[in-house]
């Protein structure tokens, strides 16, 4: 399928290979994206992005179903207060749109926090830069794709 976005130019530019996946409908569910993938919901990748001050963001990647641990990432960061950022924040800050969100082809560069659940796993999932769209690729490519970031354990248990 031929499909280009801010996401799929990046892993090219890295030289990563890389799947791209089309949902065939609208995705209800972390699990029904995940069968329909053809894999489990651990392998699925979720980009979430914080504000932790005016204007300063920072994205946390998590596989799977679990939660942001808010005190762990408030621990790691050193702040006692963070928020997720709105629905016109992830917008602007990210250049997507809920849904479609990817650490790769920000609009603006951005801490990466990395849960280490992302790293279980060899092949994941992650946002394409457009809804309903994926791309498959290996864990350790995501980092070799990605100019910095820090791994740590941000989900909760």
């Amino acid at each position: 399928m031929e499909f280009t976005s801010r996401v799929s130019l990046a892993l090219d530019k890295a030289g990563v290979p890389f799947r791209v996946f089309k949902h065939p409908g609208p995705i209800h569910s972390l699990e029904q994206a995940a069968e329909e993938r053809g894999q489990r919901p651990e392998q699925v990748v979720r980009s979430i992005l914080f504000r932790l001050g005016e204007g300063e963001f920072a994205m946390v990647l998590v596989a799977g179903p679990g939660q942001v641990s808010w005190p762990a990432l408030r621990h790691y960061l050193n702040l006692s207060r963070l928020t997720m950022a709105s629905e016109q924040e992830v917008l602007a800050i990210t250049g997507y749109v809920t849904g479609a969100v990817s650490p790769l082809g920000l609009s603006t560069p951005l801490r990466i926090l990395i849960d280490e659940s992302v790293l279980a796993e060899e092949q994941i999932s992650l946002g394409s830069g457009v809804r309903g769209v994926t791309v498959l690729l290996k864990s350790q490519d995501l980092l070799n794709s990605l100019h910095s970031y820090e791994i740590g354990q941000f989900k909760q248990a």
